[in-house]
């Protein structure tokens, strides 16, 4: 039987309804991905560190688990919890081949083509509830989502005709968006390309042998900071109604992931040089955002919200137990974790061939690895019995028959491994020692997409730093190095993420305490806007009040929940923190092997 200890946090009394005004203000939603709370401050981050000063600073904030950009997305776009959205991570099993994707049954979400696959496979919505921009869009306000691929879409992602300008990557390219005739007259007016340009050095990830990047994603965001600036912020101000834009910077993400600081070595990991470059970027983007919203005389009647949709790790590709990694590959160091290692390892303990949804099923060889770290595991690739969606600091695995006594052998397995930190199974499957239900973690709702059977949380750890979230650690089912950066995991340093807003909006000066979650800005923000949005699923995130003029802190109480142990004593712990009935998760894990869960909570 699973234990439950609740302790209440008195943060003050329940939240009261805050002021409502007359009219919607302009809100501007500014995402810094993969941006770490612990590491901005007045010389790193000066404009970010002036916002939340003068406005509210969120204290104890959290990215939805899975830990990743398109669930964290889905998460801020809907105001929902990933058991509604469905998008379970950036890399998910789809049920069916994506045309987007090669017809990869594992498609990787971050693609304009893919998305609207999935969406025209699940009835035109694959995330089965509307998005803030895409009400605002109905409401009659201008709309606008500007940068990283993937995330920037989801927004707005059943809109494909212009109505919402949407500039990523992709624009100007056979796989984008389509612009509107009005807006691309106005980047040439403004002297700018109707096509993005690329990352150039910055998409340089290298390999084994050789460094990845060492600059950050500068002329690719400048385009998307123009483009904001010179033609999507004029036009709104001409119109004279209230708007929305969402501004998604790939940087520090992108960067973290690719830097070349510090190949093979977990220190300085993620906190070298070219990683704080990338960091100044993104501030360098709010700055500039800042600048035309005052040169347009729009600042005073506007809200900034800014966030991050995760932390960030740094990548460890080392396990004493795995088969996979006794394996001799080409490319990869002696004794490391190959890409696909959790694929690899769940065929072998099976005793079942492993085939590569990614490269037209084709068996994986003996000297070889799934390119894109997904499995199709079984006799039949075209009947997989089982399914491995790789992605990071965390992987998903589904069962496509259902089969209990199979997802207790697959679990056993998983179990056997030093680096797994956790198992989360679907609740359909029944109780399986050692494991908790998805439904602990949100992640069980009205989703359409195909539920993953287990989610297998990877082990985490810190380099011994005063902040333990700024130098977190995790194994990472990716092609990067060791020494790169990944997220995904339940670990704190990828659950706590950066959260501020300021504006006529919100209060003043404000450090909040509470709970809060990118969840809860999409609800805060539908809020704003004063848009009435129709729920199919009841994961919801809340109205942030108490950051809100006229608001109260509300009442927090704090969650330990445990499995039963496993044939070898091993124990999944949740920690959260609730309220109303809201939860937010902290960490989770394996006591002892994932950063901000103590060995002691075992027992």
């Amino acid at each position: 039987m699973r234990s439950l200890i609740a302790a209440a946090a008195l943060l003050g009394s329940l939240a009261l309804p805050a002021f409502a005004q007359t009219q919607p203000h302009n809100v501007v939603l500014f995402v810094a991905d993969g941006l770490r709370p612990g590491v901005v401050n007045e010389k790193t981050a000066p404009a970010m560190t002036a916002l939340m000063k003068r406005g509210v600073h969120f204290t104890n904030t959290h990215s939805l688990f899975p830990t990743f950009t398109t669930a964290n997305a889905s998460g801020l776009a809907t105001g929902h919890l990933l058991g509604d959205t469905g998008d379970f991570s950036n890399t998910i099993y789809t049920g069916f081949p994506v045309p987007g994707a090669g017809d990869s049954l594992t498609p990787f979400l971050e693609s304009d083509p893919v998305l609207g696959d999935v969406d025209a496979h699940f009835a035109g919505d694959y995330l089965n509830e509307d998005t803030i921009l895409k009400a605002a869009r109905a409401a009659g306000l201008s709309t606008a989502t500007i940068g990283k691929l993937g995330p920037a879409l989801i927004f707005d992602h059943t809109e494909r005709r212009g109505q919402t300008i949407v500039v990523d990557d992709s624009t100007g390219k056979k796989s984008g968006v389509p612009l509107s005739e009005e807006f691309t007259k106005r980047l040439a007016a403004a002297g700018l390309p109707a096509e993005t340009p690329p990352r150039g050095d910055n998409s340089k990830a290298g390999n084994a042998k050789t460094p990845g990047t060492l600059v950050a994603n500068l002329g690719q965001q400048k385009y998307f900071v123009d483009v904001a600036s010179n033609a999507v912020l004029p036009m709104f101000k001409e119109r004279g109604k209230p708007f929305m834009i969402v501004f998604w910077s790939r940087d520090p993400d992108g960067t973290q992931h690719n830097q070349g600081d510090s190949l093979g070595r977990l220190v300085p990991g993620i906190n070298g040089p070219t990683s704080f470059a990338a960091i100044k970027n993104a501030d360098d983007n709010l700055a500039a955002l800042e600048a035309a919203l005052k040169q347009q005389g729009l600042d005073t009647t506007t809200d900034i919200v800014i966030t991050s949709d995760h932390g960030f790790s740094t990548i460890s590709k080392e396990s004493a137990t795995s088969w996979a990694a006794s394996r001799t590959y080409p490319d990869v160091p002696p004794a490391q974790l190959p890409q696909g290692f959790v694929a690899i390892d769940v065929a072998h303990a099976l005793g079942m061939s492993l085939f590569d949804p990614d490269a037209k099923a084709a068996p994986v060889a003996a000297d070889a690895y799934p390119k894109r770290g997904n499995g199709l595991i079984g006799d039949d690739p075209t009947k997989p019995q089982v399914v491995v969606a790789a992605n990071g600091g965390s992987d998903l695995v589904y069962l496509p028959t259902g089969d209990k006594a199979l997802a207790a052998k697959v679990v056993e397995a998983l179990a056997s491994q030093d680096y797994v930190s956790g198992l989360f199974v679907d609740d359909a499957l029944g109780p399986i020692p050692g494991t908790l239900p998805l439904s602990a973690i949100a992640m069980k709702g009205t989703a359409v997409t195909p539920m993953p059977a287990i989610v297998v949380n990877f082990r985490s750890f810190s380099t011994g730093c005063a902040d333990p979230t700024t130098c977190g650690v995790e194994i990472a089912d990716t092609g990067l190095q060791q020494g790169q950066g990944m997220h995904g995991s339940f670990s704190r340093a990828d659950t706590r993420n950066i959260m501020g807003a300021a504006g006529p909006g919100f209060r003043q000066g404000f450090e909040d305490i509470a709970p809060a979650s990118n969840a809860d800005l999409g609800m805060t923000i539908a809020h704003l806007l004063q848009l009435k949005i129709p729920a199919k699923g009841k994961l919801v995130g809340r109205v942030l009040n108490e950051a809100l003029p006229n608001g109260a802190m509300p009442t927090v109480q704090k969650h330990t929940v445990r499995s039963e142990p496993d044939a070898n004593g091993l124990r999944t712990v949740v920690l959260s923190q609730s309220i109303d009935g809201i939860r937010y998760f902290d960490a989770a894990g394996y006591p002892g092997r994932t950063l901000g869960l103590p060995a002691r909570l075992a027992q």
